[in-house]
């Protein structure tokens, strides 16, 4: 358990992923927006 809160805490605080309808992105700290992508729904 110890090892799955550490990996968890190792991103939580540095990654961000915001699902928009239109585009999806991923910030890191530090570096700002690393993917900026369209976002894409199958039915």
């Amino acid at each position: 358990m110890k090892f799955i809160n550490s990996l968890i805490g190792a991103f939580s605080n540095d990654l961000a992923i915001d699902l928009g309808t239109a585009t999806t992105l991923v910030y890191v700290k530090g570096k700002g927006i690393v993917a900026n992508e369209p976002s894409v729904v199958a039915i």
